[in-house]
């Protein structure tokens, strides 16, 4: 599909009209004429401000705005998801990954060594009175 701006200035020059008579018609600097022309849309204001160019060009030109505008939103789109390069792995990525994997792993057994020492930890009142602490007091008082 052929660009917007290519499209715009296609139609202007088989109508016969200059860019100087179009931004007297629209009231649209001709700077930004040639911008739209030239697909150049970052060198614009904004898309709302884009959109509105397009409108009035569009019109100024005798072209239907709803077409105008949805060859540029397809334009946009397009540039949009282009697909960016993939991105190669180092092995620094991979290595430093697995290294924090181990860490956590490390971390994760402490702390679960931890909770099933003291959950499984002997209590005084659970042993038989000869192995408590107060028979051995009791004992060796008797002694």
């Amino acid at each position: 599909m052929e660009p917007i701006g290519t499209f715009l200035r296609r139609e202007r020059e088989d109508r016969g009209l200059s860019l100087d008579e179009i931004a007297d018609v629209t009231r649209i600097p001709s700077q930004s004429l040639a911008l739209l022309e030239e697909g150049r849309f970052e060198s614009l204001p904004g898309d709302p401000f884009v959109r509105g160019f397009l409108r009035a060009y569009a019109r100024a030109l005798g072209v239907k705005t709803d077409d105008v505008l949805a060859r540029y939103s397809i334009e946009v789109r397009l540039r949009e998801v282009l697909p960016l390069p993939p991105r190669m792995l180092d092995d620094s990525d991979a290595r430093g990954r697995r290294f924090g994997l181990a860490i956590a792993l490390v971390v994760f057994a402490v702390l679960a060594t931890l909770a099933m020492s003291f959950l499984l930890r002997p209590r005084a009142q659970d042993r038989p009175e000869q192995l408590s602490h107060r028979a051995v007091v009791t004992d060796l008082r008797a002694v």
